[in-house]
């Protein structure tokens, strides 16, 4: 009972941290003294890189498994204002690869991760591979998905 009493108290407290910080950011007109007293948590976002996938999932629909490799392009945006530099990339199994810019992407430009299924190396039915993408981006890591159904 009473981890569950002290779950609501921090519930409440992180909810009206949360409407405090809204209330600030919201636009009101104020003098520039009023602007500078908000709280560090409600500044702008952190400065660095910042890996954006506009689409993040893709699905593939039925395939043949003796049809040959599937590719797909994943396009990313740089939104940040430092360099963006992908470390490393991990796929979910070794029928999943994918190729990345070694080179730093500046501020504002875009990338490009082709990655490559290869049905005939996984068992038929349903899949779902993940790529998990790890860089410099202030969001830290990001993932991409692709799905579908190879058949016989």
């Amino acid at each position: 009972m009473k981890q569950i009493r002290s779950m609501l108290v921090c519930l409440l407290v992180a909810g009206a941290g949360l409407t405090f910080c809204r209330a600030q950011s919201t636009p009101v007109q104020s003098t520039p003294a009023q602007q500078q007293e908000s709280p560090a948590s409600c500044q702008a976002p952190e400065k660095g890189a910042r890996l954006v996938l506009p689409v993040n999932t893709y699905n593939f629909g039925n395939v043949p498994r003796k049809g040959g490799n599937l590719e797909k392009e994943f396009v990313f945006r740089n939104e940040g204002t430092a360099p963006l530099v992908i470390v490393r990339v991990l796929t979910s199994c070794s029928c999943f690869k994918a190729t990345f810019p070694k080179r730093p992407v500046a501020p504002g430009q875009e990338g490009v991760i082709r990655i490559v299924y290869e049905p005939l190396k996984s068992e038929p039915g349903t899949f779902n591979k993940v790529l998990q993408i790890y860089s410099n981006s202030v969001t830290g890591r990001e993932l991409l998905t692709v799905q579908g159904n190879s058949v016989e």
